[in-house]
C-alpha cells in the first residue's frame, strides 16, 4: 500500500475544496464583516458556539478573535441550555458553527437567541438548513466530498470551516486597523511577547560594543576595532557622521582571497556601501523579519536622521530569547 500517495490524495481533496470555497466568497462575507464591526463598535461581544468538531473550531475562532483584540467568548451549547445563556447580552453577535445546520442542540438554542434579540452569523454547509433560515448572515462552507475514503469522517468540511473562520478573524483585524503594537499588548508573555514589546534600541549593540571606522581606515585597523568590540562587522561612518557602509568579516575574507596584501589599504575599497539598516525605534520583531528577508548576520541601526547609532547581530537575538 502506497501510504504517501494516499496522504497526497487527502491533501489534494482538501485543496480542491478550499479552492471551491475561495470562489464562493462574496457579498455575504462582506455582510458578515459589517456585522462583526458593528457589534464591536457598540462595545458588545462576539459569542461563538458549535457542537462536536464545529465546537472545536469555534473555540479556536474565539481564541483568535481575543488574541487580535476582538472580545469573544466561547459558549458551550449544552451549558447554554442549562443556565449559561446569561453570558449573552442584547446587542451581542452570536456566531454559530454547524456543518449540517440541523444539529439538535443548535436548533434547540435558536428560539432562546431570538428572544434575546441578538444577531446570528451562521457558518454552515447547509445553506437551506434550519440554522441558515434563522440567521442574519450565512457563510456557506459546503463541500462536495470529504477527504475520508469512506466520505464519512469530517475532514474537508472541517478544513473549510476552519479556514473561513481564519479569514473572518484576519479580515476583521485589517478592517479595525489592528497593528503590531496592539498585538504586542495582548501577548506580553513568551518569546512572541518579548519580540513585540522590545524595541531595536533595546537589543542593539552600542558604545564599545560596536566597531566604528572611517572610509580611510585601513583594513588592519578595522579588523583590530572589530576584535576589540567582539563584533563580526564594523560600521563605516563618514567624517560628517553619516553611514558610509559596513565592513564585515565576510568582506575581508572575500577580499583577502583575491589580494593577500590588503592590510594597509582603505576599508572603503572593500566595504558594503549600502548595508541593511533599521530604525532604532522599530520593534524587535521587525529585526527578525529583516534578518530573515535579507539573509545577513548584521544590521546597522540608524536614527531618524540616518546617522548610525548601533548594530544588531543575529547572536543578540538568540541570546535575548527573541526567537
Amino acid at each position: 500500500m502506497n501510504y504517501p500517495e494516499k496522504a497526497r490524495r487527502v491533501i489534494d481533496l482538501e485543496i480542491h475544496e478550499l479552492t471551491r470555497l475561495r470562489e464562493r466568497v462574496g457579498a455575504s462575507f462582506g455582510s458578515a464583516i459589517d456585522l462583526l464591526l458593528g457589534c464591536l463598535a457598540a462595545r458588545r461581544k462576539l459569542v461563538v458556539c458549535g457542537v462536536g468538531k464545529s465546537g472545536n473550531i469555534g473555540r479556536k475562532l474565539a481564541a483568535t478573535l481575543n488574541s487580535t483584540g476582538a472580545t469573544a467568548v466561547n459558549l458551550n451549547v449544552g451549558d447554554a441550555l442549562h443556565g449559561d445563556l446569561g453570558v449573552i447580552d442584547e446587542g451581542d453577535l452570536v456566531i454559530m458553527l454547524s456543518y449540517s445546520g440541523e444539529t439538535n442542540e443548535i436548533i434547540d438554542l435558536l428560539p432562546h437567541l431570538k428572544r434575546l434579540s441578538v444577531s446570528i452569523l451562521a457558518v454552515t454547509g447547509g445553506a437551506s438548513s434550519t440554522l441558515a433560515r434563522h440567521a442574519d448572515v450565512v457563510l456557506d462552507v459546503a463541500v462536495s466530498q470529504e477527504a475520508c475514503p469512506l466520505n464519512l469522517a469530517p475532514t474537508s468540511s472541517t478544513t473549510t470551516m476552519l479556514v473561513l473562520c481564519d479569514a473572518l478573524a484576519m479580515v476583521l483585524l485589517e478592517a479595525r486597523g489592528f497593528q503590531a503594537d496592539d498585538f504586542a499588548r495582548l501577548h506580553p508573555g513568551g518569546s512572541l511577547g518579548r519580540a513585540l514589546l522590545t524595541k531595536v534600541s533595546d537589543v542593539m549593540r552600542s558604545g564599545d560594543q560596536v566597531a566604528v571606522v572611517t572610509p580611510q581606515t585601513s583594513v588592519r585597523e578595522a579588523l583590530e576595532a572589530m576584535t576589540r568590540a567582539r563584533s563580526g562587522a564594523a560600521i563605516v561612518r563618514s567624517p560628517e557622521g553619516r553611514l558610509a557602509g559596513v565592513f564585515t568579516h565576510g568582506d575581508f575574507v572575500r577580499a583577502f582571497q583575491k589580494d593577500a596584501a590588503i592590510a594597509e589599504k582603505p576599508v572603503q575599497d572593500y566595504m558594503t556601501p549600502r548595508p541593511v539598516t533599521i530604525l532604532a525605534g522599530k520593534l524587535a520583531a521587525e529585526v527578525l523579519a529583516t534578518l530573515e528577508h535579507s539573509r545577513v548576520d548584521d544590521i546597522v541601526v540608524i536614527d531618524d536622521d540616518g546617522h548610525p547609532v548601533g548594530m544588531v547581530d543575529t547572536q543578540d537575538i538568540t541570546r535575548l530569547k527573541l526567537v
